[in-house]
Formats: C-alpha cells, sequence, structure tokens
C-alpha cells in the first residue's frame, strides 16, 4: 500500500512540475504572440491653431486599410482638459491603441499615453517634452523662424497664429484657399499651456515613432529629431509643413500603419 500511494505521490508531482515547465515554457511565447497581433484602433489628437477635422485625408487613407479611427477634439484650455479629452476617447476603445499627436497634440499623448490601453506612440511635428518639462522649452530651444509667430494672449488668455503669417509658417504647402481657411477657423489655445509641465511620460516605457516634417516652420526641425532622439522613437522625415498630415497624408498614414504593426 505503501509503494501504491508513493508512486501515486510521485505520478502527481511529476504532473505538477510538468505543468508548470508548460506554463513556463510556452506562457511567454503566447504573452508575446498576443502584443504582437496588429492593432486596430488607432487614435488622432490635434494641436494648436486647429481642430480634428484636419486628420480628414489620414482618417479616409486608414479607415479603407480596415483601422478603426477615432478623433479627439482638444478644448484647448489646459494640458489636464485636453489629456482628459484624449483618455476619453481611448476609453472607448475595444482594445490597444496607436496614439497619434500632432505640434502640442505631442505633449497631449506624452501624458494621456501612460493609459494602459495606448500600446504606442506617433509623433507627427510634433513636441515630446520628459517629465518636468513644458512646451515652451522647446518652442525656445532653435530661433523662431521668420514666418512663424503667435500673438500675445488676448484678455481671455487664447493665442493665435498670426493671422498674415499662417499660410507660409503653418500650412505652406497646402493650397492658399484651403490655408486661409484654416486661418479663419483656427482654434486658438489658452497661452498658459504652453508653460504647464508634463508629469508622466509615456514614450519611456512604450514605443514611439516620430515624423520630422523637414520644411516645418513653426517647430524646428532640428528640435524635432532633437525630441525624438531622446525619445528613441523610430524617426520617418517627410518633406513637408508643419501640417505634413494635411499636405502628406500618405506618408504619414504609413507611418501610422508601421506602428499598429509593430513595424
Amino acid at each position: 500500500m505503501k509503494t501504491q500511494a508513493n508512486l501515486l505521490h510521485g505520478f502527481k508531482l511529476t504532473m505538477i512540475a510538468a505543468l508548470l515547465l508548460t506554463g513556463l515554457l510556452f506562457g511567454p511565447v503566447k504573452t508575446a504572440e498576443a502584443r504582437q497581433k496588429p492593432i486596430k484602433n488607432i487614435v488622432l489628437v490635434h494641436g494648436a491653431f486647429a481642430d480634428g477635422s484636419g486628420w480628414r485625408g489620414v482618417y479616409d487613407i486608414l479607415i479603407k486599410k480596415g483601422y478603426h479611427v477615432s478623433i479627439v477634439q482638444n478644448p484647448l484650455t489646459s494640458l489636464a482638459a485636453d489629456v482628459n479629452a484624449t483618455n476619453s476617447v481611448i476609453e472607448n476603445q475595444k482594445g490597444p491603441v496607436v496614439l497619434v499627436g500632432h505640434s502640442w497634440g505631442g505633449t497631449v499623448i506624452t501624458q494621456a499615453g501612460v493609459n494602459p490601453k495606448v500600446a504606442a506612440l506617433v509623433y507627427v511635428a510634433a513636441f515630446a517634452p520628459d517629465a518636468g518639462e513644458n512646451t515652451a522649452k522647446w518652442v525656445g530651444a532653435a530661433p523662431a523662424a521668420p514666418e512663424a509667430g503667435f500673438t500675445e494672449p488676448d484678455k481671455l488668455g487664447f493665442v493665435y497664429f498670426v493671422l498674415a503669417k499662417f499660410h507660409s509658417g503653418f500650412a505652406a504647402d497646402v493650397p492658399k484657399a484651403q490655408s486661409d481657411f484654416m486661418c479663419a477657423s483656427q482654434a486658438p489655445i489658452i497661452g498658459h499651456c504652453f508653460a504647464e509641465p508634463v508629469s508622466k511620460v509615456a514614450w519611456k516605457t512604450k514605443p514611439a515613432y516620430g515624423i520630422v516634417a523637414t520644411a516645418d516652420k513653426a517647430i524646428n526641425p532640428g528640435v524635432e529629431r532633437q525630441m525624438y532622439k531622446r525619445a528613441k522613437a523610430k524617426i520617418t522625415e517627410i518633406k513637408g509643413s508643419h501640417v505634413v498630415f494635411i499636405s502628406q497624408p500618405e506618408a504619414v498614414a504609413r507611418v501610422i500603419m508601421a506602428a499598429a504593426n509593430h513595424q
């Protein structure tokens, strides 16, 4: 009887060991495979002096490729307000998200991107500050191009892109008639937003992709490269103005799809 009991006990131990070994060998593989599945949810975040409608060209390309695309409408009243607006859209996604930000939207996604649903970040001619840094630091990191210019805050605190410089400094490679409409409908930002420091930094723990707009006059392209290199982002250079996502939607969409496919 003791021999049978000992044999049964030994058999149980062998089975337990086998199950544990199987979990150790194949568990991580399954997890890795799950992480590498293509991401279908794309969330697009606009910057200052613009709204979500500027993403229309990129949106059209992505949805035709089968992606689920959502676009944030930032209030542009504070970093916290824009992060909250972005997180609201992220939370409505079913599954992991590629989070994309343009210009000031890069500051927003840097902080909002710590959301567990965010799997990758794409910066499009965007700011990528570190913890404790604000956007103003990087606005002033290189001499401003003569084509660029912001107004002083009005009595309500809002800042605009200078109307007379909008086409040359913001959207030079967009048809003038389109640029004029964008200028007339520009969304001002509370100037204090640029002084608000980031407290959480998603690019330190998540894969990042950075698009340098080589003809950008609103953010110096060299400053974009500097921020992206620090973030260890995979960098793509595209010939385009600050609104490269409008003038070169196919090229921008390719980078977003590369992020979605872990390339």
